[in-house]
C-alpha cells in the first residue's frame, strides 16, 4: 500500500518513516517536505520504496494533488497549531486516512471539528498519536479498563531539552507555555494559567524528577471524550529547570501571545541551544510520560500508575507509525476524525512500541518495569 509521509524529512517525521519503509505491508513512500532537499536525502538512504516530493501546508491544491492516490498519510508539519487544520482538510479532500503526531490543543480541537466530514468520507483520521499525546492516551485507557469506575486521570510529561532539535518542538514549547490552557475538572472543560499547578513528579530513568506544569497539550481536549472521568490534568516540564521559568516568564511578559512573538524567541532560542547543550548536557538524555489513574475496583480506591521513557523521535515517531499500519492492515474500524484513545486496542498497541524499543514503567517510583 501506498503511504505519504507530510513533514517526513523532519526530526519527529522521519523516524517513523524509517519504520514504514522496513514494513511489508508499506509498497511505496512519498516523502513530502518544504525542505525538499532533506526529504530527497532521505529517500536515498533508505531506497527503492521511497521517493520525495516538495510540499507546502499552505498550498491546499498543492497538497490535495500530493495526496491523491496513496491509501494513508502521515501527518508530522508542525507547528500544529499552523498546520494541522489544513492537513487534515487536504487529507479529506484527497479521501486518504490520516495519522498525526499533533500536540497542540488548539490544532486538535480544530481538526475534531472536521470529524463529520471525515465520517462522510469514511476516512479514518487519528490526530494525536506520538508521545504525549498518544502513548499517554492509551496508557489512561489501559490502566482505565482495569477499574470498575475512573474518578481522575493525570498526564505528566518530563525530557531532556536537548533530547531533539528542531524548530517546530520549539514553537510548540513556546506555544503550551503561553496564556490559559485545557484543563478537565468536576465534569467540565475549563482554562488554566499555563505556567501553574507546580508540582515535582518523578519519571522512569534516566529522566527521574521534574518540575512540572499545566502546558496546552490536546489530553484534556479528547480524552473525557472517550473515557467516562470527572477530571483529566495535563502537566509537563524540561528537566532544564531553568527553561521551564524562562517560558513562565515570557508567557507572563505576553510576548507569546502572537505567533509572530513566538517565531523571534524561537529563533532566538534555536540559536542558543548548542551553547546550552555544551555547558549542561547530560551523560543520557531521553523523554518520558505517566499517567496516574485513579477510581474503584471492586469497591476500593485504587491508583495505577504506568510510565513509558525511550528517546523523543521513538516515542514519538512509532507510535504514528504503528497506528497508521494498523489502519492499513484493516485493524481499525472507526471512522471520522478521533484521539487514539477511541480507536487503538492498548494491548496489540503497546505490545508492538514495546518490541520496537519503548520502556514501560509502573507504579510511583516508575522503577519497577511493565510487561505489555
Amino acid at each position: 500500500m501506498k503511504v505519504i509521509a507530510l513533514g517526513g524529512a523532519g526530526a519527529m517525521g522521519r523516524l517513523a518513516v524509517r519504520d514504514l519503509s522496513s514494513r511489508e505491508i508499506v509498497t511505496e513512500i512519498t516523502i513530502a517536505d518544504y525542505n525538499l532537499d532533506e526529504a530527497a536525502n532521505l529517500a536515498r538512504l533508505l531506497g527503492k520504496k521511497c521517493r520525495a516530493v516538495k510540499v507546502d501546508a499552505n498550498d491546499h491544491s498543492g497538497m490535495v494533488a500530493a495526496l491523491r492516490n496513496h491509501d494513508a498519510a502521515l501527518g508530522a508539519i508542525g507547528p500544529f497549531y499552523k498546520y494541522e487544520a489544513k492537513v487534515a482538510r487536504a487529507c479529506i479532500d484527497a479521501g486518504v486516512h490520516y495519522v498525526s503526531i499533533c500536540d497542540d490543543y488548539d490544532a486538535a480541537e480544530a481538526a475534531l471539528q472536521l470529524d463529520a466530514h471525515a465520517k462522510e468520507k469514511g476516512l479514518t483520521m487519528i490526530t494525536g498519536v506520538g508521545w504525549t499525546p498518544g502513548v499517554t492516551n492509551i496508557l489512561a485507557k489501559k490502566a482505565s479498563r482495569e477499574l470498575d469506575a475512573v474518578e481522575g486521570i493525570a498526564v505528566c510529561w518530563g525530557c531532556h531539552a536537548s533530547d531533539t532539535v528542531g524548530k517546530a518542538v520549539t514553537l510548540h514549547t513556546l506555544h503550551i507555555f503561553a496564556g490559559k490552557v485545557p484543563s478537565f475538572q468536576s465534569g467540565q472543560s475549563l482554562r488554566v494559567p499555563a505556567g501553574s499547578g507546580h508540582e515535582i513528579v518523578r519519571f522512569p530513568q534516566p529522566v527521574g524528577d521534574v518540575h512540572v506544569y499545566h502546558l496546552g497539550h490536546p489530553e484534556p481536549v479528547t480524552i473525557p471524550r472517550y473515557i467516562k472521568t470527572h477530571t483529566v490534568t495535563l502537566k509537563g516540564g524540561l528537566k532544564e529547570h531553568y527553561f521551564n521559568i524562562l517560558g513562565k516568564t515570557l508567557s507572563f511578559l505576553g510576548i507569546l501571545s502572537t505567533n509572530m512573538g513566538k517565531d523571534i524567541i524561537g529563533g532566538i532560542v534555536n540559536s542558543l541551544l548548542p551553547l546550552f547543550e555544551k555547558l549542561d548536557r547530560p551523560p543520557e538524555t531521553a523523554s518520558a510520560c505517566r499517567v496516574d489513574v485513579t477510581g474503584t475496583a471492586s469497591g476500593r480506591k485504587t491508583l495505577i500508575t504506568y510510565g513509558a521513557v525511550a528517546h523523543m523521535d521513538l516515542l514519538t515517531g512509532l507510535p504514528a507509525s504503528i497506528a497508521l499500519q494498523m489502519i492499513l492492515e484493516n485493524k481499525i474500524k472507526e471512522t471520522g476524525v478521533m484521539g487514539p484513545e477511541a480507536c487503538l486496542d492498548p494491548g496489540e498497541f503497546l505490545q508492538r512500541l514495546a518490541k520496537g524499543g519503548i520502556r514501560f514503567y509502573k507504579g510511583a517510583a516508575m522503577s519497577e518495569p511493565l510487561s505489555v
